[in-house]
């Protein structure tokens, strides 16, 4: 069910087959996850007092940091690339892997390469990464590792993207040199293991008469909710099973939050804020947003798979 107004980017898009064997429609449908970070306790506080909520996906892991300024964030051998979210309230950090450094005070996407990384925070604030579930202590940390207990088998495994042009470095991705643009949905940035959009800032509530309720066949989504309130509409598809039957869902959320929406539930999410701002996150990258040209704004050192 795909129901886009006509004005919506994304009725341009086109379908993708999916590459998986198909699930068992008796298969139960994974609950929405409706994660407000900092009304639960901390995963973890650092000797300095930096406190950080981790949160995960099937194929993401969400490190969500309350910084205190000269506080530095350490991953040792990292398998994989992670990514750092820069917003307008985020900390002033500096990063160092691979034999580079770059000092980050602005709007951005950050890739960090594997290996050994340094993130220091140069002032108080947020503090944003993001994962693959590669990284197994950081995925065992999370506070909603038992909603993954089983893999869902609804959801496309992790399967890395080609490496990027010129090998793993350190990339940073300002977002001031790529705004808004008509005719192009967000700011969309890929790697080998994510996809983030970073959506537009919306300064009054999303029209209630324009919502653009969807399903992904395979894959999940996690909505970051950086500013505002927002109402998550769920429906759940009915399989043979009415004992597994979900109801509909509202679920409201303030900001930091992740919300995580499995496949292939029909949602869409309306901001009833008077200023909101959200980041939508992928694994592995989708097809559909890749396939249409100028879209993903990194395509040329990301290649498509």
């Amino acid at each position: 069910m795909t129901m886009y107004a006509k004005d919506d980017l994304r009725s341009q898009l086109a379908s993708v087959p999916s590459e998986r064997v198909a699930v068992d429609p008796s298969t139960p449908v994974s609950p929405a996850q409706y994660l407000e970070l900092t009304r639960r306790p901390p995963t973890a506080v650092s000797p300095a007092g930096s406190r950080t909520w981790v949160a995960r996906g099937q194929n993401v892991v969400f490190a969500y940091t309350e910084a205190v300024a000269g506080d530095c964030f350490i991953r040792d051998d990292q398998p994989d690339e992670y990514a750092v979210l820069q917003y307008s309230d985020s900390a002033s950090i500096r990063v160092v892997a691979g034999g580079e450094q770059a000092k980050v005070d602005e709007e951005a996407f950050v890739v960090v390469p594997p290996g050994d990384s340094v993130l220091e925070a140069l002032t108080a604030g947020p503090v944003i990464r993001v994962f693959s579930s590669v990284a197994e202590d950081l995925r065992d940390a999370a506070f909603n590792a038992d909603a993954y207990a089983e893999p869902d088998p609804r959801c496309a495994p992790l399967e890395p993207w080609p490496d990027p042009a010129g090998g793993f470095r350190l990339r940073v991705y300002p977002l001031a040199e790529t705004p808004i643009a008509e005719g192009r949905f967000g700011r969309i940035f890929r790697t080998t293991n994510l996809m983030v959009n970073f959506l537009a800032e919306e300064r009054t509530p999303r029209d209630p008469l324009k919502l653009s309720p969807h399903h992904h066949d395979d894959f999940e989504q996690l909505s970051l909710a950086l500013k505002g309130e927002f109402i998550h509409h769920m429906q759940y598809p009915w399989g043979p099973d009415s004992t597994a039957w979900r109801p509909e869902e509202h679920g409201r959320v303030g900001s930091p939050s992740i919300t995580v929406i499995p496949p292939p539930s029909v949602h869409t999410t309306q901001g009833v804020g008077p200023h909101q701002q959200l980041v939508d996150i992928f694994s592995p990258p989708r097809q559909d947003f890749s396939a249409r040209p100028g879209w993903v704004l990194n395509a040329t050192d990301y290649p498509a798979r």
